[in-house]
């Protein structure tokens, strides 16, 4: 199983991969289970999230360019509400 990749990036670095092109999702304090259909590649503007799966748990807050891979299991525990960009592109 593959581990879910994690890089500290600014925003302006963002901008230049294109995150203003991307989805945008969001969500309030909470708990759930989450699968990846698909590769997923995001970046948060604002939150905390802990991301527990059957190999790791990572803490994920703004300021950072986050990939999960396809078919990943795992749980979201939203600290803060979260706001991302997205793609279903591998970036990092």
């Amino acid at each position: 199983m593959e581990k879910i990749k994690v890089k500290q990036m600014s925003l302006e670095e963002a901008k230049k991969l294109g995150i203003d092109n991307w989805g945008r999702w969001s969500c309030g304090v909470s708990k759930f289970d989450w699968e990846y259909d698909e590769t997923e590649t995001c970046y948060i503007f604002e939150g905390e999230v802990i991301v527990t799966t059957p190999i790791e748990t990572i803490t994920i807050n703004e300021g950072m360019l986050v990939t999960f891979p396809k078919g990943l299991k795992c749980t979201w525990d939203v600290k803060r509400p979260i706001n991302k960009a997205y793609t279903f592109q591998d970036i990092i």
